[in-house]
């Protein structure tokens, strides 16, 4: 059945793909006069950005990190923290940027639709480097790290998970791998004897690796801002000392009072490419940058 599904969507992949690739062809990327490092991926859904941007920015001072803000209820440019300082409530900031904004205490973290609108505020501010969530689709002149998230179809959208067709990785300055490039190290902060998975992100099952056999399993879509009528009906039902949640989802269920375990998510670079990163920050230089001739 899925197959012929996806072969019925294939044309209008394939219209996708066309438009997707006129549009980043086309594109004059525009010039920044301070460094960006953008963390993506080509596919849709959860790929594990966030921890990444987390391992990356804090090895830098004077930083900020850039998101748009999935599942936010508020819109335009908004600042999320100050040097650790929380200057607004989750929901205006969605999940992903209060988990960065609660572990990156020496960052500055912006939420906007317009990329280039939150890294000219964070130059203002004084970041002298800038972290970007999801930016390889983006005009904008930058260091582009990609993540590659194994999967079998390789079709664009609506037939397949591609927002981009695979070749596009070529264009990337890092694409990074699992076990090549980075390692990650889980473990379950504060564990009980009865614990219950609650999470809504995007793929829960990248989350079983880790998990204690035979866990109960309460899966809610992406960005989901749960209720106290939600975790009142399954902590009913199961009776549980805890649930066990990843930081992303803990960020919007501290205000309950339940108990919680953590999955607490590490990721451990190899040093070859944080020396590449490395390398392009500390030796930026606007104007010698052969997209941006005209920077300052």
């Amino acid at each position: 059945m899925h197959y012929v599904i996806r072969t019925f969507l294939l044309p209008f992949s394939w219209l996708y793909c066309f438009v997707a690739i006129v549009d980043k062809l086309l594109c004059r990327r525009s010039c920044q006069s301070l460094p960006v490092v953008s963390v993506g991926n080509l596919v849709v859904g959860g790929s594990g950005k966030t921890p990444v941007i987390k391992e990356l920015a804090k090895r830098y001072e004077n930083v900020a990190v850039v998101l748009r803000g999935y599942g936010r209820k508020s819109r335009g440019l908004v600042q999320v923290s100050k040097k650790g300082e929380i200057l607004i409530d989750v929901e205006q900031s969605g999940d992903e940027a209060m988990e960065l904004a609660l572990a990156l205490k020496d960052a500055c973290v912006y939420v906007s639709e317009d990329r280039k609108e939150a890294i000219e505020r964070a130059k203002k501010d004084g970041a002298r480097v800038v972290f970007l969530d999801d930016g390889f689709r983006h005009c904008i002149a930058k260091f582009d790290i990609l993540l590659k998230k194994p999967t079998p179809n390789r079709s664009c959208l609506p037939a397949g998970p591609y927002r981009l067709p695979p070749y596009f990785e070529k264009l990337a300055d890092v694409v990074l791998e699992e076990g090549n490039h980075f390692t990650k190290e889980v473990h379950i902060l504060h564990p009980t004897e009865k614990m219950v998975l609650l999470t809504s992100i995007a793929d829960p099952a990248r989350l079983d690796p880790y998990l204690p056999p035979d866990i109960p399993r309460y899966a809610f879509e992406d960005h989901h801002f749960f209720t106290q009528k939600e975790l009142d009906s399954i902590w009913r039902k199961e009776r549980p000392t805890s649930f066990l949640v990843t930081r992303k989802d803990l960020v919007k269920l501290e205000k309950f009072d339940f108990r919680y375990s953590i999955l607490d998510l590490r990721i451990h670079m190899k040093p070859k490419i944080v020396e590449r990163i490395d390398h392009y920050i500390r030796n930026f230089d606007a104007k010698k940058d052969t997209d941006c001739p005209d920077a300052t």
